[in-house]
């Protein structure tokens, strides 16, 4: 995993680190991040959008613009409209590396992940840090209270579409983004998807949200080979418009489920393609139960350190975790209800015995925590969160 992104992180990562790559969709808020962190830089930083001509322009000659400019702090954003700059980079980071000089020169943004990264692998191997910025969280907008919290599953993270005067403005400003992605990021970014085939595959994931994927069915539904439908999959994946949560792999002497299960990362665009306007509309959708449950683990992601690893549990025989979380040794439990009297099943129990879970929690959308019996604690998502802070 990549260390979740807030001022503070990148900051600390700027002191030790001659390059910082800070990734996530468009609009989530990079622009607006770097900004904050430039105020603590002197010399002033340089920002240079690498989608504007006129930035662009400037690094005509990239090894110039940035040797005459040393010893400020050079943002690039939308960095992947520009691969061949990784190689100059590494050489201006080799450069100053020589000569004693190892803390920041370059925040890189980059609205990619696995794209970018192989990018800059090939070239800024162990001279750069990664870190992720996501969409708005419940503890960010202090969402322990019920109708917050609400407001923010059916509206989703991107902070426009939070913060708009309603939900209407707000499911528009979704649809746009959509649409926007479809008809211009995508094709810049060299694949020749057709945008009718990636919208219906983009609807179809938010009505399958939190099942398993199967993407010979995918492909059928779709006219595609099943390669063929992995790989759109696997590029809105790269996009961190979808994430894969793949099954618990550590030997049991199980029969293991193999599938990963799959979820658009943020709420409001599930809704947005399934057309959910209100929380009325959500709450009477089948997609309801899903869609908190790709929630909740998002917002539990996000609190995680880049050592940890995540993962869903499931046997054939029927033993089901929504989502287990490994650090070190210790193995935590993670069951998600939408119900304000949550139960737990068999399968649960099951499964915490299986994978030797140190620790169970159940989320559900209220705010007190309370004992469900055998170890296992109901408790909100906002205390978990903070839990998985302090832990």
């Amino acid at each position: 995993m990549i260390e979740r992104a807030t001022e503070a992180e990148v900051k600390r990562a700027l002191g030790k680190n001659a390059a910082v790559g800070l990734l996530g969709p468009r609009q989530v808020g990079k622009t607006t991040l770097a900004e904050a962190i430039a105020r603590a830089f002197e010399p002033t930083p340089i920002y240079l959008d690498l989608e504007s001509p006129e930035d662009l322009a400037k690094l005509g000659d990239p090894g110039a613009y940035f040797r005459a400019n040393e010893g400020r702090l050079i943002i690039l954003d939308e960095v992947q409209r520009a691969p061949e700059l990784f190689a100059v980079l590494r050489g201006v980071i080799d450069r100053r590396r020589r000569r004693g000089l190892r803390t920041a020169q370059f925040l890189i943004l980059g609205s990619a992940s696995l794209d970018l990264l192989r990018q800059s692998s090939e070239s800024l191997a162990g001279r750069i840090a990664y870190t992720e910025l996501t969409g708005l969280t419940a503890e960010e907008i202090g969402g322990g209270a019920q109708p917050r919290l609400s407001e923010l599953w059916l509206r989703g993270g991107f902070p426009d579409s939070f913060l708009a005067g309603d939900d209407r403005d707000s499911l528009d400003w979704r649809r746009d983004f959509i649409r926007t992605y479809l008809e211009r990021d995508v094709p810049q970014l060299g694949p020749r998807i057709p945008a009718t085939v990636l919208r219906r595959l983009w609807t179809m994931l938010a009505h399958l949200q939190g099942g398993q994927l199967n993407t010979a069915q995918l492909g059928g539904s779709l006219g595609l080979s099943a390669p063929t439908a992995r790989r759109y999959v696997e590029l809105l994946e790269d996009l961190l418009l979808v994430r894969m949560l793949r099954p618990w792999s550590r030997n049991v002497g199980k029969r293991l489920v193999k599938s990963p299960k799959v979820y658009l990362r943020d709420s409001g665009l599930t809704h947005a393609l399934l057309g959910l306007e209100t929380l009325d509309d959500l709450l009477g959708h089948p997609v309801a139960g899903p869609s908190w449950e790709g929630f909740v683990i998002e917002n539990l992601l996000s609190c995680l350190p880049k050592s940890a690893e995540a993962w869903f549990y499931r046997t054939a025989a029927g033993a089901e975790i929504d989502l287990v979380i490994q650090r070190g040794q210790a193995v935590t439990a993670i069951e998600i209800k939408r119900s304000s009297a949550p139960t737990v099943s068999k399968g649960f129990y099951l499964g915490c015995a299986d994978i030797g879970a140190s620790a169970r929690f159940v989320v559900y959308p209220g705010e007190e925590r309370f004992p469900l019996g055998k170890d296992t604690e109901a408790i909100s998502l906002v205390e978990l969160m903070a839990l998985l802070h302090e832990s």
